[in-house]
């Protein structure tokens, strides 16, 4: 097995002379959403920029928050923090039963940046020994990824006294009814499991319990179509599980270099005016080296979806049907052989007499209702 240093050293290789890419939170918890995915492990290991290559690829992907939805993020975490988070008390005072005279406020925003961490450290070393503390405004964490330390900035921590640390994300998605759209709540909860761990990772190093980070963590949004915040509490035991897994897979991915062919390298061979030399086609030929496991979820998660889709759509694949699908086919890699075992054109191999005996029932029906 390989150690630290040579596996950081291995994954360097692989990104070459191109500067590698920070990871954010938002990068970092994109990797629980598909954490089978041999690729983006290799990739995000190494810190490529995968914008780039998808854009030097001829496949960019369309990610980013508008002009408009920026600004009103950005307002609408104001008008919870105003006036020393008051309106962030209210709310926290109703979701953890925070007491009335718990009120200290500590803006780590204001300490200079290279100090940040360290003093992030301190406050959260006398909170976790009983000194008074309750709300962290921007803080900063560090978690490490593949040998690389990632920082990270969640919106606020709380700290109920003589209880535990609950992360307090602030989304500007509306809640109509009681109700939020599924697909900003659940990365939203992956992003928050994201500081979760850091904190946990911070408090452990302390030599304090790193249970006392709670994994409810407290989503504020507006309520209905005006912009007044409302906050519950989320459950994201399962998204640290998942994001647990996928970094342990990263720090542990010497099976996967192992398996590279010699001399694969993801560079883009940035010239002097950092526009990258090396051509698309070998490029493309290097990352196809490495295999995906390409699913329609990846297009709001992963820079280089449309380069993976389209190698999905050549190869004919299942996974671009969904996950659902692709799990529910078993060994079944190919559309073309769902389709021959459905309508009885080919014999199912060895394991795949029961998918195939679904697959004819399903066409059967089919046939049926069409008829």
């Amino acid at each position: 097995m390989a150690t630290v240093g040579e596996r950081v050293s291995g994954l360097d290789s692989l990104r070459g002379t191109t500067p590698a890419k920070p990871h954010d939170a938002r990068a970092i918890a994109a990797l629980a959403a598909n954490p089978g995915c041999a690729r983006r492990a290799l990739m995000d290991g190494a810190g490529v920029d995968k914008d780039a290559a998808a854009r030097h690829l001829g496949f960019p992907a369309p990610f980013g928050q508008s002009p408009f939805a920026i600004t009103r993020g950005n307002a609408f975490e104001a008008l919870v923090k105003a006036d020393g988070c008051a309106e962030l008390l209210r709310l926290l005072r109703d979701v953890l039963r925070l007491p009335i005279d718990e009120v200290a406020y500590q803006d780590v925003q204001n300490v200079g940046a290279h100090l940040r961490h360290a003093h992030t450290r301190t406050l959260f070393d006398r909170a976790a020994r009983g000194e008074q503390g309750t709300l962290y405004d921007h803080p900063l964490l560090s978690l490490k990824i593949a040998g690389h330390t990632a920082f990270l900035e969640p919106d606020v921590v709380a700290f109920q006294h003589g209880g535990r640390f609950h992360i307090v994300e602030i989304k500007s998605f509306a809640v109509i009814d009681g109700q939020a759209d599924p697909a900003s709540v659940s990365a939203a909860a992956r992003q928050a499991a994201v500081y979760v761990l850091a904190l946990r990772t911070l408090l452990e190093e302390l030599g304090h319990d790193p249970l006392l980070v709670a994994h409810d963590v407290v989503l504020v949004c507006p309520e209905n179509f005006a912009n007044r915040p409302m906050a519950t509490l989320v459950d994201v035991r399962r998204q640290l599980a998942v994001l647990k897994r996928q970094l342990a897979r990263m720090t542990s991915i010497d099976r996967l270099l192992a398996e590279l062919p010699e001399g694969v390298s993801f560079d883009l061979l940035p010239g002097e005016d950092g526009a990258p030399t090396r051509s698309a086609e070998a490029l493309a030929e290097a990352i196809q080296q490495v295999s995906a496991r390409y699913a329609p979820d990846c297009l709001s998660t992963c820079d280089l979806c449309f380069f993976c889709r389209d190698e999905a759509r050549r190869d004919g694949a299942s996974d671009q049907l969904g996950r659902q699908v692709r799990d529910e086919l078993g060994g079944v890699a190919t559309v073309e052989e769902a389709l021959a075992l459905a309508d009885g054109l080919r014999e199912p191999a060895p394991g795949q007499e029961e998918i195939a005996r679904l697959l004819r029932d399903a066409e059967r029906l089919r046939r049926e209702c069409l008829a």
